[in-house]
C-alpha cells in the first residue's frame, strides 16, 4: 500500500493539531479560580487545581479565572 505525500502531510498536521488542542485544554483546566466579592471587590479565596500550586489572595497567579461571589 502506497501512501501519498499529501496524505502524510495532512495526517501529520492533524496529529499536531490534536496534540495542541489537548495541551490547551489541560492548561485551561489547571488555571486557578479567584473568588472576588461583588460588594467589596476584594479577593475572598483562591481554588488551586494544579498540583504544587499554593496561590492565595495575597499572592495571586498571573492568569486565573475571575469568579464573582456575594
Amino acid at each position: 500500500m502506497k501512501i501519498s505525500k499529501s496524505t502524510l502531510i495532512i495526517g501529520t498536521l492533524c496529529i499536531i493539531g490534536v496534540c495542541f488542542l489537548a495541551n490547551s485544554v489541560n492548561s485551561m483546566l489547571s488555571i486557578p479560580d479567584v473568588k472576588v466579592s461583588y460588594s467589596t471587590n476584594e479577593c475572598i479565596g483562591v481554588t488551586n487545581y494544579a498540583e504544587g500550586d499554593a496561590y492565595t489572595c495575597s499572592d495571586l497567579p498571573p492568569k486565573y479565572n475571575h469568579i464573582w461571589v456575594k
